[in-house]
């Protein structure tokens, strides 16, 4: 049992690896602006747990201060370097609540209690929206200890993706978004699958999509809301035939079976 991964919806995921356990992009809320949390349960408190929190890119919905607050005093937070000079409140709240502050570009490692993480490069805007300049990049994120489990945070397919990320064991792949339609730098099912067969990890998990939705837009394409977690399972299929995937519900635990 190498690794363990709960979705709590988003991209917000605990990685649990060597009895070391990593949060990304934890997103709390009910509501975000205009965002509102339409299918799953909010994270219990237990799910703020962690000894490090990776966030992949400044958007509100990967950094989220209120949610960052629930963190308990000690926990490391990894973020893009950059991030505390594009967003005021990260130093601040990192002060306040005691949390150990670590910037990270692509390539750099850093260790947590014997588990190396590795920051890799992503295809995002990664700015603070809407109006913030490009302080930071947007990045991914290899956690390896027993396994080599890659987080994708936001990104599109990039050439060298593959060599970039490296060899991995579990994949958590953005599959969808937020809204009806997908921007530049996002990965869809189909974009995902892709990724999948070019990144050939033994198993992977689906995340980012199916969880928030712009409130009074409930009716306008709901299947890109509902759809992109079993079209990933139907695209993998076909484009990375060896790969397990996982689709978990909200609040779910998975154990991938992985062979190191």
């Amino acid at each position: 049992m190498p690794v363990e991964v709960t979705w709590w919806g988003h991209a917000t995921c605990t990685v649990e690896d060597s009895g070391v356990r990593f949060l990304t992009d934890p997103l709390f809320a009910r509501r975000l602006a205009h965002l509102r949390r339409r299918r799953g349960a909010l994270p219990p408190p237990e799910a703020a747990a962690a000894e490090a929190v990776l966030v992949s890119h400044l958007h509100a919905d990967h950094l989220h201060l209120p949610s960052l607050a629930r963190l308990a005093p000690g926990t490391r937070l990894v973020v893009p370097r950059g991030a505390p000079a594009a967003v005021p409140g990260l130093r601040r709240l990192a002060r306040s609540g005691g949390l150990r502050l670590t910037e990270v570009a692509a390539g750099d490692e850093v260790v947590v209690e014997g588990v190396t993480v590795r920051a890799v490069p992503a295809l995002h805007d990664g700015r603070r929206l809407p109006f913030g300049p490009h302080r930071s990049p947007a990045l991914g994120y290899v956690v390896e200890g027993e396994a080599r489990t890659y987080f994708a945070g936001d990104t599109g397919l990039f050439d060298g993706m593959a060599e970039a990320v490296g060899p991995v064991d579990v994949a958590l792949l953005p599959v969808g978004g937020w809204g009806p339609y997908l921007g530049h730098g996002h990965l869809d099912a189909g974009r995902a699958a892709e990724a999948l067969a070019a990144l050939s990890p033994a198993a992977a998990v689906p995340v980012h999509y199916g969880t928030y939705w712009p409130i009074g837009l409930d009716g306008l394409r709901p299947h890109e809301f509902h759809a992109p977690g079993g079209e990933f399972v139907r695209l993998a299929a076909r484009r990375a035939p060896k790969v397990t995937v996982h689709l978990p519900d909200h609040g779910e635990r998975v154990r991938p079976e992985v062979a190191r």
